[in-house]
């Protein structure tokens, strides 16, 4: 690998990832950075080869990361882009790495209502937008005004949400984009009542998901017209586990890491859910949690 451009944040080599996703698994990075800013950032990448690849990562609350690592560079916005603030009557600016529940917070207390949602996910401002999340019958598209992007090649881009071109949990963003900010727009609301029903979104995720556990979110789209739980339920995969992962017996769309399970052993045993939801009732389910890196064979 050819040496890689001088940067003011901070570049670790083999920089481990399994610290601080959630199912706790993955093997390194070949590079991890962690960028002081949108500036830094746009530079790092202008300088560096075209032809290495660029992944960002946000929490790793949505991910498998697979045991062989990750190539090239791994892009991980500090906590300098975790900022939240209120701009205007109805609107609220997230940094790329600001947590859904640091937004509907601040949301909450400006008395702007619309984002209570984002309560109940689990990761970050950029990876809400790169997958258009959503929860509660509501998704990112309905709130974004726009985005700001690092492109692969470090120019800085502002998109709307109809440029991102977002559908059901996707966006039109490359593989190396990296969403630096996100601004929100809600309506007039009620502190209290806003704060009630992000409460009951905080009860409801609590009674129905495997919230205690090395996890991560939702692993399978709903395909059209059906929940993704209820496939794997019907094909006999509630609380089924292979080399210390599990299919969670709380809610089947959410896979387990018991333990002792690597992020191979994760994927495969999606895969074989996969195969089973195929047989029992002829619907292939597709990924929604995302898979990253080289397998350990690889």
């Amino acid at each position: 690998m050819p040496p890689l451009p001088d940067a003011r944040g901070k570049l670790t080599e083999q920089g481990r990832l399994d610290n601080f996703t959630w199912f706790r698994t993955g093997g390194p990075a070949d590079w991890l950075f962690e960028p002081a800013d949108v500036e830094d950032l746009s530079a790092f990448l202008k300088a560096l080869p075209s032809d290495l690849p660029v992944t960002p990562i946000g929490v790793g609350s949505n991910m498998i990361i697979r045991s062989g690592g990750v190539a090239g560079v791994v892009v991980r916005l500090s906590k300098a882009f975790a900022k939240v603030e209120v701009e205007g009557e109805c609107r609220i600016r997230s940094g790329g790495r600001a947590m859904g529940i640091q937004t509907a917070t601040a949301a909450r207390d400006a008395g702007i209502a619309g984002l209570e949602f984002l309560s109940g996910i689990p990761g970050t401002a950029g990876g809400a937008v790169r997958m258009n999340a959503g929860a509660y019958e509501h998704e990112t598209a309905d709130i974004l005004v726009e985005a700001t992007i690092v492109r692969r090649d470090g120019t800085v881009a502002a998109l709307s949400a109809e440029e991102l071109g977002f559908r059901y949990r996707h966006s039109n963003l490359g593989e190396g984009d990296i969403v630096v900010e996100a601004l929100f727009e809600g309506r007039p609301g009620d502190p209290v009542a806003i704060g009630a029903r992000m409460e009951e979104i905080s009860e409801k995720r609590e009674a129905t998901q495997p919230t205690r556990t090395q996890t991560g979110g939702s692993t399978f789209k709903n395909p059209e017209g059906g929940k993704a739980w209820q496939l794997v339920d019907a094909a006999g995969c509630r609380g089924f586990e292979m080399n210390g992962a599990q299919v969670s017996e709380k809610h089947t769309n959410f896979l387990i890491n018991t333990g002792a399970a690597s992020g191979d052993d994760i994927e495969t045993l999606g895969e074989e859910v996969r195969r089973r939801v195929k047989a029992n009732s002829g619907v292939e389910l597709e990924w929604e949690i995302e898979r990253i890196g080289r397998r350990a064979a690889e």
